[in-house]
């Protein structure tokens, strides 16, 4: 027992301290060495860099304090934030050095960690009974449709109109089945109050979060402003999103893994 508690504690100093070593490395210090003062978008990717470092880190180190069945879901909150951490970094660098949209990056952070946040409902709710399949499918199909969509009218593979309404569609869907499909219905009829206030949290954040992304996409593409102001906003809008979508996201599903292992505890 001994053991394992020292292993698990190496293992999150380790992670620690690689976060620390990234984010001090050489290379990041002097890519940011360039960051002006008055460059909003290039400190706002340098703040949510940290933040997510930092969200991670405590993720990580709370799974000790949750019931067994609720620390998958920490963990991939934790892997969110990791995963979007370490695109952050070469985002920001892409933008300081060259001042041009990370799309790329983005893109390859979204299609990793939308899935995973999408993941959080079905888990939270497999955590207090059983959930068909079919729950999981959906989430993913409506969660690919979105980011395709929308690569494919931000990377010029598609005209931005036709590519805003694809990445629309499949948020709608997403949207059906966490309000009116399967999922809800779920989380109507057999979550516990804790469960069903994080997951009605969780559903007002891919509702009003969620929007965020379109609205940058809109002022991004569709308001013929000049190149330079339409990155501007495009950028300060998505990095916004992704404090709100992934961070509070991941504390949503804290909060309720925490209050959920107190009260199991206490009925012992």
């Amino acid at each position: 027992m001994v053991k394992t508690i020292g292993g698990l504690i190496a293992a999150r100093v380790g992670i620690v301290s690689s976060f620390l070593a990234a984010a001090t490395s050489p290379a990041f210090a002097a890519s940011t060495s360039t960051l002006k003062q008055d460059d909003f978008v290039g400190i706002s990717f340098w703040i949510i860099s940290m933040a997510l470092i930092a969200s991670t880190v405590f993720f990580f180190l709370e799974r000790d304090r949750v019931a067994a069945k609720w620390k998958t879901s920490l963990t991939v909150s934790g892997l969110v934030t990791l995963v979007a951490a370490v695109h952050y970094f070469y985002m920001r660098d892409v933008w300081v050095a060259t001042g041009s949209t990370p799309t790329v990056f983005r893109y390859i952070d979204w299609l990793i960690t939308v899935p995973l946040l999408m993941i959080e409902f079905y888990l939270i709710l497999s955590a207090i009974t059983k959930v068909p399949g079919g729950v999981f499918w959906r989430l993913m199909i409506g969660t690919l449709v979105m980011l395709v969509g929308g690569y494919l009218g931000e990377a010029g593979y598609m005209s931005v109109w036709p590519a805003f309404i694809i990445g629309m569609a499949g948020w709608a869907f997403i949207l059906y089945e966490i309000f009116l499909g399967q999922a809800g219905k779920i989380n109507a009829e057999s979550a516990p109050p804790a469960v069903k206030s994080a997951f009605n949290t969780m559903r007002l954040i891919v509702t009003v979060g969620w929007a965020i992304y379109p609205l940058g996409y809109f002022f991004g593409y569709l308001t013929g402003s000049s190149p330079e102001s339409s990155a501007n906003a495009l950028n300060i809008i998505y990095n916004a999103a992704d404090v709100l979508n992934k961070i509070a996201f991941g504390l949503i599903i804290w909060s309720v893994a925490v209050s959920e292992s107190e009260n199991a505890a206490a009925k012992k």
